[in-house]
């Protein structure tokens, strides 16, 4: 009997089949070229983007700043959203060990221990207390001790894959989990840049101001002792004074939009807000864009962006769970098996005479569920055909990104080409305004206008290299920079004691 249950399972396991499709990764048609990549050095004069591949997993790297990549290598191990990625990979890898269980035996153990005393004679033939109606008083008690020791299993034989298909499908939502925290990490360092060199171009800009108020009162104090010899008026006095504190004017805005960047970065990094004001308060260069860009080929996009790889597996668990519901269609076997030990003695629990043994086998085939397990299925293959869109869309996105950021990088370096020239006109308009106006050849009002526009472009000026720098951020981050293709570090579970 034993032989024929077992040859029936090693033949139900040799027919065995995974019920449902076999996930294939979609093909994606992708531009051989990116449209926005300047075909020569004159459409980019400041930075060059080429079309060659280069190791981006640290790519702020190349702006050479000490300060940028300790703030990054801060972030990498203590940011709040990436120790919330590191726990969504531990939990889908426990689901992993919780699917595969399902396709192993079952295995319990039991015991138990009676004792049952009765002051009557008839207890130990009923197992009762009291005695019939009628009987004579009892006389006597009696004791009744049992036990027992057990133990069971039962095992579902994965003949049409089910099992198997829910172990597939809790590997890809895993794999799906480690590309979303490598895309956290992407996010994550393009947001650290950005603050820092958005604080960077900030802080220039204080000072740009401060410097200006400064030749702003140089020029007041010159009007003043002209006033005071009779040769201006009040007017002139008072103009400047208005241009002064104009300038110092703005300068409070700036602080404010510094701190709650430098607020920015300290979160980023897991500490209270203030907690690196000091730090990044000290006056720094700010980083210069690196003369060439390595944007590789769309080819390769696909394989560097995280999102698009943790959509591939979101679309191979959907998949997988397609053949979990098909399976529900099919017979279920199930193997039942008992072994027990049951005594009136403890002394005896543990011989031949207390053995008993079952084994039973069976098989469940679903005839009637009001067409709950088609619907199931049906719902299952939407939940395929929404993960396919999604990455259809992730890689859509994807180029989209790029080809933006390449076409902002491009327009802000001839933007910033032409800041440079109004900059430096308007600073050396300023200066013969100012000059011409010291020997009495111009009026005071060309000096008000020229250092009107020279404070102007030299603001504009500042911003245009700090769109420049943050349209780099944004390019690296499209490209898919910023994460490594080693297996990450988990921190361990905070609830966890071992």
């Amino acid at each position: 009997m034993k032989k024929a249950l077992l040859s029936s399972t090693a033949a139900l396991l040799l027919l065995g089949c995974e019920a449902g499709p076999d996930y294939t990764a979609p093909q994606s048609a992708m531009p051989q070229n990116y449209a926005d990549l300047p075909a020569t050095s004159a459409q980019a004069p400041v930075s060059v983007p080429v079309a060659a591949d280069a190791d981006l997993s640290q790519w702020w790297m190349q702006f050479h700043d000490a300060e940028l990549n300790s703030l990054v290598a801060r972030a990498m191990t203590a940011n709040l959203d990436l120790l919330a990625a590191a726990s969504r990979i531990r939990e889908a890898r426990e689901q992993e060990i919780i699917a595969g269980a399902a396709g192993l035996p079952q295995i319990n153990a039991d015991g138990a221990t009676a004792h049952i005393h009765t002051n009557s004679p008839f207890g130990s033939s009923l197992g009762l207390g009291g005695a019939p109606p009628g009987s004579p008083a009892p006389t006597g008690g009696s004791d009744v001790k049992f036990y027992t020791l057990g133990f069971d299993a039962t095992w579902e034989i994965d003949v049409f894959g089910s099992v198997r298909r829910s172990v597939e499908a809790a590997e890809a939502s895993s794999e799906s989990a480690l590309w979303g925290m490598r895309d956290s990490e992407v996010t994550l360092t393009a947001e650290v840049a950005t603050n820092y060199l958005t604080l960077r171009a900030l802080q220039a800009q204080i000072a740009l101001l401060r410097d200006e108020a400064r030749r702003q009162r140089d020029t007041l104090t010159f009007i003043q002792a002209r006033r005071k010899a009779g040769f201006v008026t009040e007017l002139d006095v008072n103009q400047q004074v208005a241009l002064e504190q104009s300038t110092i004017s703005q300068i409070p805005t700036l602080q404010a939009q510094a701190g709650a960047a430098e607020h920015a970065i300290a979160v980023l990094l897991a500490q209270p807000p203030n907690a690196v004001v000091a730090e990044l308060d000290r006056t720094a260069v700010r980083p210069a864009v690196p003369p060439q860009v390595a944007v590789g080929l769309p080819s390769t996009l696909l394989l560097r962006r995280p999102d698009g790889r943790a959509a591939a597996r979101k679309l191979a668990s959907a998949t997988a769970n397609i053949g979990v519901a098909v399976a529900d269609l099919y017979p279920k076997f199930d193997l039942l098996g008992g072994v027990s030990l049951a005594s009136s003695h403890l002394s005896t629990l543990f011989t031949g005479s207390s053995l008993g043994e079952a084994g039973i086998g069976t098989v469940t085939w679903p005839i009637f569920h009001g067409g709950q397990i088609h619907a199931n299925i049906k719902s299952k293959q939407d939940e395929a055909d929404q993960a396919y869109y999604a990455y259809r869309k992730a890689v859509l996105t994807a180029v989209q990104d790029v080809e933006d950021s390449l076409l902002r990088y491009d327009k802000d370096q001839q933007r910033l080409l032409s800041l440079e020239r109004a900059a430096s006109s308007a600073r050396s308009s300023s200066d013969i305004a100012y000059q011409q106006y010291r020997v009495g050849l111009s009026p005071y009002v060309n000096v008000l206008t020229a250092q009107a526009n020279d404070l102007s472009a030299q603001v504009q000026l500042e911003q245009g290299r700090e769109a420049l720098t943050t349209d780099l951020v944004s390019l690296y981050k499209a490209l898919g920079g910023g994460w490594s293709v080693k297996a990450p570090d988990l921190p361990p579970s905070i609830h966890r004691q071992s």
